[in-house]
């Protein structure tokens, strides 16, 4: 099955998301550190830019990984920083054709290997499906054609035999027999922003996605576990986004989820995935809204503002400064609501 992608309903979506970020921010706690949070982010960006090679990749090990180069494009993308255009235009293409040159004929997004193999596959997807709609045409018909075989392993992957806690999840290779939440998580997102953008993607894997994370839902903590219900406090977050942007909004478990969040925030930063937990964290409880936003960016924007060095980057030590900055970026601007993935229903602030 081809997934399809309709060019003209993309660039419509496109459009309506990199104008979102003009309108009024109403997150009080965001008003209180946007001056300060919008002066790193430029800083963060400009770094990036710095260190970026000219074939897009961004140094040694990690940073030639497809995932963290798409991880970096979506940093410029979520500051409405377009591709082709403006003063990090060419970076963010450069990030794209980088992408596009890591496939190969199965449609796996990277040349990695073992556990990178399908995270930078997922991640790289994501990238794809969001900047679909705003690319010149040649690099759209290249999109278009990669981010179909792109989630067309996705879903293969997704599809092989498994046992019934493993089912309708995802790990570290598209013939994986067992699954873990991390990598299902990101999966999910790239299922989940490619319908956004227009693929036509099952219901029921979305479906069977998200019986795989509620089958790894700790109902007595309300978190999620890794590849058991036992809840990890870096993995909270992003169960909880999986059920938000699937319908759950509202449900008792995604408020549960967000206690959790708040009862454990502090913990993430020294946990050794903390920049990954602190990224659906962030994404997750500007879904909820409300308490839970607020709280969660009240402690964010504090504890990772100071932490970043005076050349604009955040200190990577195991994964490498690009994807530590481009996560932390991630983090602190959901509230400009440029990219699809972040945007969310007004109405939640008034629950």
């Amino acid at each position: 099955m081809r997934i399809r992608y309709p060019i003209a309903l993309s660039a419509a979506v496109a459009l309506a998301f990199a104008t979102a970020a003009s309108g009024q921010l109403v997150d009080t706690v965001f008003a209180d550190y946007q001056a300060e949070v919008d002066g790193a982010v430029e800083r963060g960006l400009a770094y990036l830019a710095s260190i970026q090679a000219e074939d897009g990749s961004f140094g040694k090990s990690y940073g030639k990984s497809s995932g963290v180069v798409a991880l970096v494009g979506m940093a410029f993308l979520s500051k409405g920083h377009l591709p082709g255009t403006g003063v990090y235009g060419t970076n963010v293409n450069r990030c794209i054709d980088y992408v596009l040159g890591q496939a190969q004929p199965n449609g796996l997004l990277t040349r990695g290997r073992g556990n990178e193999t399908m995270y930078a596959h997922n991640i790289a997807t994501l990238f794809l499906t969001e900047v679909s709609g705003m690319l010149d045409p040649g690099r759209q018909r290249d999109v278009d054609e990669a981010s179909s075989r792109a989630l067309r392993l996705i879903l293969d992957a997704q599809a092989v035999p498994k046992s019934a806690r493993n089912r309708g999840g995802w790990r570290y290779r598209p013939d994986s027999t067992d699954s873990d939440v991390s990598c299902s998580g990101w999966a999910l997102m790239a299922l989940k922003s490619a319908r956004l953008n227009g693929a036509r993607v099952p219901d029921e894997a979305i479906d069977a996605a998200v019986a795989y994370l509620l089958r790894h839902y700790d109902a007595g903590k309300g978190g999620f576990g890794y590849t058991s219900p036992q809840a990890k406090n870096t993995l909270a977050g992003c169960g909880l986004l999986c059920l938000e942007l699937t319908g759950y909004h509202g449900d008792p478990r995604t408020y549960k989820t967000g206690d959790y969040i708040l009862e454990t925030m502090t913990g993430v930063a020294a946990a050794s995935h903390q920049y990954y937990g602190n990224y659906y964290n962030a994404q997750a409880t500007f879904q909820l809204g409300g308490k839970y936003w607020e709280t969660y960016a009240g402690w964010m924007y504090p504890h990772y503002l100071p932490l970043q060095r005076a050349d604009g980057a955040w200190p990577g030590r195991k994964y490498g400064d690009a994807y530590t900055t481009a996560m932390v970026l991630l983090s602190m601007t959901v509230p400009y609501r440029q990219l699809p993935i972040y945007q969310r229903d007004e109405t939640v602030d008034e629950e």
